[in-house]
């Protein structure tokens, strides 16, 4: 503080008269005298995420906390390594889980001429046969790209046909070889997917440890908690309780505590918050490093982090959005710290196929969103560049605070393991995931082609992509709507439809109008709307519709004027369903017999109403 300075005079000197305007707002919309807000009418703009954490609306600094150490130095908030290359950044990262193991080699190295700077391959059942390795990474220069097998059970045996491929590998510094045989049996538990054991886990450890190479056999998948539902914070606190078990085990084995520590690497998933993703990737390493501090090691706990972009954040319906949703991720993940990054397919929640694009095109996108950050915005020469905005290290203080304290409730139950069988973690998760189901069902969370802007005029999709995904994905009651829509246009030659009754001028309905359309099409229903329409107009045109279901949309005035008689002209036409865009206090003075079925409200629950609406309509 300036010597001379008032101690208690306010630090942020407009803050102040930005608090009156924000008062003065507020009172206008909501219709009172801006006292009655009370002393800090902007705690109405709060927003809490699932895991109870408060966003304000401004930050400033007011909010500012101690500046952290620099990237390379415990806790490693800023990043694990102080020297990292900036003209690479982090490392674009591809998946490759093709059978044939020539195919795959040459998807490899294709991939890494053109910007991919790390593998991912699986094998076994997961991608190329164990006895093939050899084939598949043929001319693979390890010490430039790092591989990372997802073998499954299998492990063991694609481990010890790796370490032989090594074996007969020449490199100046076999350090600078980096492997991660991906073995996650904890958090593989978890989603029910096939895994090697603990035992088996520990077993390839300590041969890791023995090797020259840098080798890290264990995968600590916070995706895999992710993918069911989990917030930020459970993703983060069930990742470090694995870890944990994980340390336990191998220590126990004798392995030293740097030398365990030295073999996990973090697995996380980059959605489209980017805040939230930013804030969660510097999080993960401060608890993580604060793991490593109480073990005594706290120069080992820089574990390297992977992010992959969210499967439930990717929607069947109008996927092209996917691409928009995976470049914030993405740029989330980069500037949150993630050492490594793959991005999803656009095309991802889709069979192979679906859109009639082919597997390169999908996998070539998915590369260039990661180049277009990189080499054209540059986002890897800076070192966390979110550091010092009072929003990120406020977001990361207490996220890393809601993370540690979710870990200590899996701790409390008798760790990680006891949590999962138990049925413990699954709860929690499961309450985070109804919560955000009934957010999307009340469009209180928007999913762009899903339950906003939806796109009728998409081809349906087929049958194999109407199968239940293995994940949570945020649109799938949605989606599921739209299925039963595609069903019965391939049974009728037409989607279910509803007619919209528009009363008075356009500038009275046309706010109504729109918002119905939307929300009936992110149910699968096509409208029709005539314009605005004269009282006695209503029930020739709703008999020549031909439509069972029939919506006024007009202005809560008109409503009070008009809609009783309306509903009696659409009744008297033969409309089964008359329901009004808007609150039934808007028809409270209207006798009960003459008012309408339902009400379309900003906030309803749209998936149970449109679900009735389509079995009504025989869909």
């Amino acid at each position: 503080m300036p010597i001379g300075s008032d101690p208690g005079a306010e630090p942020v000197p407009g803050y102040a008269a930005w608090r009156k305007g924000v008062a003065g707002v507020l009172a206008k919309s909501r219709k009172v005298e801006a006292a009655e807000l009370g002393d800090e009418p902007e705690r109405l703009l709060d927003v809490s995420t699932y895991d109870g954490l408060t966003i304000a609306p401004l930050y400033t600094r007011r909010d500012e906390l101690p500046e952290p150490p620099l990237p390379g130095e415990f806790p490693f908030l800023r990043g694990n390594d102080p020297t990292r290359d900036v003209h690479r950044g982090w490392y674009v990262t591809a998946r490759f889980d093709g059978s044939d193991a020539a195919a795959v080699n040459e998807e490899i190295l294709a991939a890494l001429e053109n910007g991919v700077g790390s593998v991912w391959l699986g094998v076994g059942e997961r991608g190329v046969p164990v006895a093939d390795l050899p084939r598949a990474l043929r001319g693979l220069l390890f010490e430039l790209a790092p591989l990372a097998l997802d073998a499954g059970s299998e492990v063991s045996a694609a481990a010890a046909q790796l370490f032989s491929i090594l074996d007969g590998y020449e490199a100046a510094e076999r350090a600078d070889i980096q492997v991660s045989l991906g073995v996650s049996p904890l958090t593989s538990q978890f989603n029910g997917t096939d895994h090697a054991d603990l035992e088996t886990a520990v077993a390839l450890a300590q041969q890791a440890v023995a090797r020259p190479e840098t080798i890290r056999a264990l995968t600590v998948c916070g995706v895999a908690v992710h993918n069911a539902g989990a917030s930020d914070a459970q993703e983060l606190g069930a990742a470090v309780a694995a870890g944990l078990e994980y340390l336990r085990a191998l220590t126990g084995a004798g392995v030293p505590v740097a030398d365990a520590l030295g073999q996990l690497v973090f697995r996380f998933a980059a959605t489209d918050d980017q805040f939230g993703t930013i804030a969660k990737f510097r999080a993960a390493r401060r608890l993580w490093a604060r793991v490593a501090g109480q073990l005594g090691a706290p120069e080992a706990g820089n574990a390297p982090q992977w992010a992959v972009t969210s499967a439930p954040m990717m929607t069947q319906r109008d996927p092209w959005v996917n691409m928009l949703r995976t470049t914030l991720a993405a740029f989330g993940a980069g500037v949150g710290g993630a050492d490594q990054v793959t991005v999803l397919p656009f095309d991802s929640a889709l069979p192979a196929g679906e859109l009639e694009v082919s597997q390169a095109f999908s996998q070539r996108m998915a590369r260039n969103t990661q180049l277009l950050l990189l080499e054209e915005s540059h986002l890897g020469h800076v070192q966390d560049p979110g550091a010092g905005s009072w929003f990120v290290e406020s977001l990361t203080d207490t996220l890393a605070a809601k993370g540690w304290e979710f870990m200590q409730e899996l701790e409390a139950a008798g760790g990680y393991r006891a949590a999962l069988a138990s049925g413990l973690l699954a709860e929690r998760v499961a309450q985070t995931r109804a919560q955000r189901d009934r957010d999307v069902a009340h469009r209180k969370t928007s999913v762009t082609g899903v339950n906003e802007f939806p796109n009728l005029a998409e081809p349906p999709l087929s049958e194999a992509a109407r199968e239940p995904a293995a994940v949570a994905r945020y649109g799938a009651a949605f989606e599921a709507l739209r299925n039963r829509s595609d069903a019965y246009l391939a049974a009728h030659g037409e989607r279910p439809k509803a007619v919209l009754i528009p009363l008075g001028p356009v500038a009275e309905h046309n706010v109504r109008v729109t918002f119905t359309a939307n929300v009936l099409a992110s149910g699968g229903i096509e409208t029709n709307s005539p314009g605005a329409l004269e009282l006695a107009e209503i029930g020739a045109t709703a008999t020549e519709s031909g439509a069972k279901v029939a919506v006024l949309c007009g202005s809560d005035a008109r409503y009070g004027n008009e809609a009783e008689a309306a509903v009696k002209q659409l009744r008297e036409a033969g409309v089964p369903t008359v329901l009004l865009a808007g609150p039934e206090k808007a028809v409270a003075e209207v006798p009960q017999e003459h008012r309408p079925d339902g009400y379309l409200t900003a906030r309803m629950d749209a998936v149970e109403a449109l679900s009735g609406l389509l079995e009504k309509l025989g869909a």
